[in-house]
């Protein structure tokens, strides 16, 4: 992930074509480790490729990727929507409630520094 962040700050820097020996200089800047084998990897990748290209294409794949929220998905396409939604968020409220006083010092009629 660093290299590739030192290689998106060289292009954002006005560097549309950013070398090894940038990649290693910003990323000494900061005392970062480099690894020649793996930023001669990234600047194979990306050559001659339009950086805006491969952050779009980059977008496309994460919005294919699931991203938890499972339970409320599954709700929803079950036909409940929004109206099945509701009552099972009210009865998790409730339940919260009640553990709440369950744990509460209160209820049990005496403090631990009295």
């Amino acid at each position: 992930m660093k290299f590739i962040a030192a290689y998106l700050l060289a292009v954002l820097g006005g560097n549309n074509a950013p070398t090894a020996e940038d990649i290693k200089h910003i990323l000494g800047s900061v005392g970062a480790e480099t690894d020649d084998d793996k930023i001669e990897l990234l600047l194979s990748q990306v050559k001659g490729k339009d950086i805006t290209e491969l952050i779009a294409s980059g977008r496309e794949k994460l919005a294919s990727v699931p991203s938890g929220g499972g339970g409320a998905v599954a709700v929803a396409a079950t036909g409940g929507g929004a109206a099945a939604a509701a009552p099972a968020a009210a009865e998790a409220k409730k339940e919260e409630k009640v553990e709440e006083k369950e744990e509460s010092d209160d209820d049990m009629g005496f403090s631990l520094f009295d």
